[in-house]
């Protein structure tokens, strides 16, 4: 499988460094980032998944660890707005320029506002997707946030 993708194009740019992590990509399967944990033999709370939202009817990023949900409440807040909701998949996909399952905080076709969920920024190194199904890319959590223009914010719920 090919490693070049926007994401890791644009991480290359920056200068930072990333380690690439590919798995066997099962289609089909609705919890796409616990998959990915368990390919990789990696904690979920380490592997982050990129979840695309709109606040108060406009595009915004959240990343999470793969094993938790969003609160709507929580995102809504974190971007200033007062409503938030899960953006459909074909209109992640056209803003993105990924497919779901592969969709990367990085080198997306529009920047929009990213949000990190803040304690999934304690390890030491994290787990993201790196903009095609089946390829993750494990970084430093500050250089992750400084990639993506991102702000560290509560976006789980309890």
């Amino acid at each position: 499988m090919s490693t070049a993708t926007p994401a890791t194009q644009t991480l290359g740019r920056a200068a930072i460094a990333f380690e690439v992590l590919e798995y066997d990509y099962a289609p089909g399967n609705d919890r796409v980032g616990l998959q990915a944990a368990e390919a990789i033999g990696l904690p979920p709370q380490e592997v982050l998944k990129t979840l695309m939202v709109e606040v108060d009817g406009k595009p915004a990023c959240a990343v999470i660890p793969s094993d938790r949900t969003l609160s709507m409440k929580r995102v809504a807040a974190a971007f200033g707005g007062k409503a938030a909701q899960m953006m459909p998949p074909d209109k992640a996909e056209r803003l993105t320029g990924y497919h779901t399952g592969g969709i990367s905080p990085f080198g997306q076709k529009r920047r929009v506002p990213t949000a990190f969920q803040a304690d999934a920024l304690d390890p030491a190194l994290i787990v993201l997707n790196g903009g095609k199904r089946g390829l993750m890319l494990r970084l430093a959590p500050d250089d992750a946030v400084t990639a993506a223009g991102a702000i560290r914010a509560l976006l789980c719920a309890d």
